[in-house]
C-alpha cells in the first residue's frame, strides 16, 4: 500500500517534468529528428506514454482499450515481443499525430493510470511495473536533452534551448591520483531500492591496486592533446578509432567548433560559446577518451573499478552542461557532470537471467557490441543516479554527455 501511494504521488511529477522539458520548443522543434540515433521530443513523449498503456493498462486495467489503434505499432521502440514498430530513422517523418494529438495521449493515460493507481492499493507487481515505467520515462528524459542539443547543433542559427546564461567557470585545480587497495569487491546493486536488471546479481569481483583520478579530463586538458597532435599519431588509436579519423569522421569532440581566427567555441544547449577550458569535455567517443587516456601515460577504469571507488563520492545532479570540479574536492565529478566510458565491454553479470516476456527486452538483448559508461551526466534527470548504475552505448557514440575519468 505504502509502494502505490508513493508512486501515486511520483507518477504526476515525473510525467510532468517531461512536459516541462518541452515547453520551450516550438512543434517544428518537437517533430524533426536529426540522425537515426536520436529521437524527435514529440516521439519522446509519445513512447513513454505508450509503455505505460502497453505494459500496464492494457494487461490490468478493466475494459482496456487502446487511444488510438494505431499508436501501438508508431510508438513500440524496440520491444518484438509486443508486435511490429515504425522503423527508427523515419520518426522524424510522423508529423501525424500532431503534438497536441501526443499531449492529449498523455492525458488519457495519465487519467487512467491515476484511477488504477487509487484502485489497485495492494497490487505489488503493479508498484513494480509502475517504478519501472517511472524510472524508463527519467531515462527518455536524459535523451530528450541530448537528442534536441543534437538538432539544434544542425542549425546555422546555432540556436539556444536555455534562456539563462552559462558563467565562464573557475579553473578546478591539478588532477590529483586516489588510491584504492582493491581487493574481493561486491559488484552490482546491493537490493537497496530500484535498480534495472542489468545491475543484478551482485556479485564479487577481485581488483588489483589501482588509482583512479580525482576529477575529470577538461576541454583545456584535452586541447593539449589535440595540439600536441593526438588526432595525428595513429599510435594513440584502437584501429577502429583510427579509421574513423582518417576518414574525417572524428576531428575533435563532437560540439567543437574552430573559428577563422583559430579560437575554438562549443555548442552548448546555452547556444554557441566560447570554449571553457575549466569545464569537463564531454561529447567524446570511447576511441578518444582511450587515445587521450594513452596519451597521458593512464588507461580508463573498468567498470568494477569504478563502482568500487564512487562509493565513497556524493552523488549530485546537474544542469544542462558540466560544471568544474571544485578544487581540493577529493573525489570530484563521479555523477551529474559526463557519463564516464569505461574500458569493460556490456555483458551480463555472472548468473544474470532477463525478465520473462517482452520486458525481459529492455536490457539483455543488447549487451553485445557495446562499452559500459558509469555515472550519470548534467542531463540525468535528479534521483536517477547510483553507485550501480549500467549505461551502454557502441564505441563510437558522441551525442551524449560522455567524459573521461583516468585510471592506472
Amino acid at each position: 500500500m505504502e509502494q502505490l501511494h508513493f508512486h501515486a504521488v511520483l507518477f504526476p511529477q515525473v510525467r510532468q517534468r517531461s512536459l516541462h522539458l518541452a515547453e520551450p520548443l516550438s512543434s517544428e522543434d518537437c517533430c524533426a529528428q536529426s540522425m537515426p540515433d536520436a529521437s524527435p521530443i514529440k516521439w519522446h513523449l509519445a513512447h513513454t506514454t505508450w509503455f505505460f498503456e502497453t505494459f500496464i493498462l492494457e494487461q490490468v486495467e478493466d475494459g482496456f482499450a487502446p487511444f488510438h489503434q494505431a499508436f501501438r505499432v508508431l510508438f513500440n521502440s524496440y520491444y518484438n515481443g509486443v508486435g511490429a514498430k515504425h522503423p527508427r530513422p523515419q520518426r522524424g517523418l510522423l508529423t501525424r499525430p500532431s503534438l497536441d494529438e501526443v499531449r492529449a495521449y498523455r492525458q488519457d493515460v495519465d487519467r487512467r493510470m491515476s484511477r488504477l493507481l487509487a484502485q489497485r492499493g495492494n497490487d505489488t507487481k503493479l508498484a513494480a511495473l509502475v517504478e519501472l515505467g517511472l524510472q524508463h520515462e527519467q531515462q527518455h528524459q536524459e535523451l530528450m536533452l541530448t537528442d534536441l542539443k543534437h538538432l539544434l547543433a544542425q542549425n546555422p542559427l546555432c540556436p539556444a534551448y536555455v534562456d539563462e546564461p552559462l558563467g565562464a567557470a573557475a579553473a578546478p585545480g591539478p588532477l590529483a591520483w586516489i588510491r584504492c587497495e582493491g581487493g574481493l569487491a561486491e559488484i552490482g546493486h546491493d537490493g537497496h531500492g530500484f535498480c534495472f536488471d542489468n545491475e543484478l546479481p551482485r556479485h564479487r569481483a577481485y581488483l588489483a591496486p589501482f588509482e583512479i583520478a580525482s576529477r575529470l579530463v577538461t576541454n583545456g586538458e584535452y586541447l593539449e592533446f589535440i595540439e600536441a597532435g593526438g588526432y595525428r599519431d595513429p599510435n594513440l588509436w584502437l584501429a577502429e578509432g583510427w579509421d574513423k579519423v582518417v576518414a574525417g569522421e572524428i576531428l575533435h569532440p563532437l560540439y567543437w567548433r574552430r573559428e577563422d581566427d583559430g579560437a575554438w567555441r562549443e555548442f552548448t544547449l546555452h547556444g554557441l560559446l566560447p570554449l571553457d577550458a575549466a569545464r569537463p569535455v564531454t561529447h567524446l567517443s570511447l576511441y578518444e577518451a582511450d587515445a587521450y587516456a594513452r596519451w597521458r601515460g593512464a588507461r580508463l577504469p573498468t567498470e568494477a573499478e569504478w563502482e568500487f571507488a564512487a562509493r565513497q563520492a556524493s552523488i549530485e545532479a546537474g544542469r544542462f552542461h558540466p560544471a568544474a570540479a571544485a578544487a581540493d574536492t577529493g573525489l570530484a565529478q563521479m555523477f551529474g557532470a559526463c557519463w564516464q566510458w569505461t574500458s569493460s565491454s556490456y555483458a551480463p553479470y555472472p548468473g544474470f537471467a532477463p525478465a520473462p516476456g517482452a520486458i525481459g527486452e529492455y536490457n539483455g538483448k543488447f549487451m553485445v557490441n557495446q562499452y559500459v559508461l558509469r555515472g550519470s551526466s548534467c542531463a540525468t534527470p535528479g534521483g536517477h543516479a547510483r553507485a550501480s548504475y549500467r549505461n551502454f552505448f557502441p564505441a563510437g557514440a558522441r551525442w551524449q554527455f560522455t567524459g573521461i575519468r583516468l585510471a592506472r
